[in-house]
């Protein structure tokens, strides 16, 4: 079976799923340039107003395929960093998209896998699935982003355990430790998913990429900065239409229809 990533629509909702199976859905080029292809479409589409991530069958995504790694390793070093390139090229486009990205996990979700859930927006993950930066385990140290994300999510010693030891580490505790948004019952992750996308699919898309792009943005900027962006986006924001229909409904008390 050929590894790739396959693309179906859940009412306003583009639904993504990794799809290598035989190889708990380990990771490739060609899902990289798909996955950009895909949100690129998704950002200019109205009918689009949220991306679930998932993996197809009982796992999210065991990270890269090593038998492709080892295989590179006789190639030079430029292909390698080309294949990585892909990976993060994906990795900034869920970051930059302006619409929410939820990533729904069940089962392993390792390495590269774990980097690319870290990049979405939220993540819903079934009670027994487990993560694991396991780069380390292999020699290797990690891509996709996952020093940026986890230093960031979590204290320095709590993300260097992950980073330097491999661990496994269950959704529950990650969970507990803000790193990811809710638990399921297993098998529900995706159910889930789309039940909280329905939830964000019936709010302003434009405030939502404000917020979005506000939260991105904050770590890296001055209050003063922040400040300003906020003023500018919410003067915006009052002017479109949708703040309009959203202060109207809810003064009416009913039900927002959000353009």
């Amino acid at each position: 079976m050929t590894a790739s990533l396959k693309s179906h629509s859940h009412g306003q909702t583009m639904v993504l799923t990794i799809s290598n199976p035989e190889h708990r859905n380990a990771l490739g080029p060609d899902m990289y340039a798909a996955g950009v292809e895909a949100l690129n479409v998704a950002e200019s589409s109205p009918d689009v107003r949220s991306v679930v991530l998932t993996g197809e069958g009982a796992h999210f995504c065991a990270g890269g395929n090593l038998q492709r790694l080892l295989a590179n390793r006789q190639q030079p070093p430029e292909v390698q960093a080309q294949s990585i390139e892909g990976l993060h090229n994906w990795i900034e486009t869920i970051r930059a998209f302006p619409k929410p990205v939820v990533a729904a996990v069940e089962g392993a979700c390792a390495g590269a896998g774990f980097s690319l859930a870290l990049a979405c927006d939220l993540v819903i993950a079934a009670q027994n699935s487990v993560f694991a930066m396991s780069y380390s385990s292999v020699g290797l140290s990690p891509d996709g982003g996952a020093t940026w994300s986890l230093m960031r999510a979590l204290p320095r010693a709590t993300a260097l355990q992950l980073l330097l030891c491999g661990e496994r580490i269950g959704a529950e505790r990650l969970q507990q430790l803000g790193v990811i948004t809710q638990t399921s019952t297993p098998g529900e992750a995706l159910h889930d998913a789309l039940t909280l996308c329905e939830r964000l699919n019936a709010r302003a898309p434009n405030a939502l990429s404000s917020i979005k792009e506000l939260a991105n943005d904050a770590p890296t900027v001055t209050l003063h900065a922040q400040l300003s962006a906020e003023r500018d986006h919410f003067v915006r924001n009052l002017h479109h239409a949708n703040a309009g229909e959203g202060i109207t409904a809810f003064m009416e008390k009913r039900a927002a229809n959000y353009r």
